[in-house]
């Protein structure tokens, strides 16, 4: 089984698609979008807020390498990681919102709880 989900796309463009979701993600709070992508999403930004709780200029240069916001990377590592400081892992959720109109594609909000 694969580790990752493809989503119809080149390397190069899905990792471009899921930084720039990870970026929108914690610059918001929540996004919809499809269900795999929601999957494919949630890991990521786990790792980021992870990043964001040992808060050192190590860690904040890796967050910089991924994240494509300057400012995000300040938001996480101020204000959303000390939120989850007590808190080992399950920074995100997943809420299904049933399927499109058009293509049938199931949606999902993916939030910061």
């Amino acid at each position: 089984m694969a580790a990752n989900r493809k989503l119809g796309r080149t390397t190069e463009h899905r990792m471009a698609m899921l930084r720039a979701m990870v970026t929108f993600l914690l610059e918001n709070g929540r996004i919809e979008t499809t269900l795999a992508r929601a999957k494919e999403v949630a890991p990521l930004c786990e790792k980021m807020i992870t990043l964001g709780k040992k808060n050192t200029l190590a860690t904040r240069r890796q967050a910089m390498a991924f994240v494509t916001k300057e400012a995000v990377v300040a938001k996480l590592f101020s204000e959303i990681a000390p939120k989850y400081a007590e808190r080992n892992g399950g920074y995100t959720r997943i809420i299904k919102t049933g399927p499109r109109r058009g293509d049938c594609a199931e949606m999902a909000i993916i939030e910061l709880v």
